[in-house]
């Protein structure tokens, strides 16, 4: 049986893989930008033009460097018998949701966790605790 369990973030993704007893770590740093849109400037008068910020090109950019980084994400995971999701902020939940609906993953996902940020270790000790505990 292959029990994988991940941690993920914008900026990386640990997955952590048990088989056979075995357990290996798989880091996977993602390329996702950073956009800090700044409001528009505006001119020296008064009630002068102001320049308009175009949010949704970032966005988009955004969303197309997620849905590349999941799919890297996929690629570890595709043959797993179980999934565990863990991660904090927002990332987890939108890598769940395009695991059920994008990879039709849902059967496999066992649970989806908001957990803060945690060392290598931390992270491989709350895996391996996650599989002793539902097996």
């Amino acid at each position: 049986m292959k029990n994988i369990g991940i941690w993920i973030d914008k900026a990386k993704a640990h997955v952590v893989i048990i088989e056979n007893g075995e357990e290996h770590m798989r880091t996977i740093n993602s390329q996702v930008e950073d956009f800090n849109v700044k409001g528009g400037s505006r001119s020296k008068t008064r009630w002068g033009p102001q320049d308009v910020v175009q949010d949704s090109k970032y966005m988009e950019r955004k969303k197309h460097q997620l849905k590349r980084y999941f799919d890297e994400v996929y690629e570890q995971v595709k043959d797993a018998d179980a999934l565990a999701i863990f991660g904090p902020a927002e990332t987890y939940l939108k890598l769940e949701e395009a695991f059920k609906n994008a990879y039709k993953l849902s059967d496999k996902i066992k649970t989806v966790q908001n957990v803060d940020s945690m060392t290598d270790n931390q992270v491989k000790a709350l895996v391996r605790d996650f599989y002793k505990e539902i097996q």
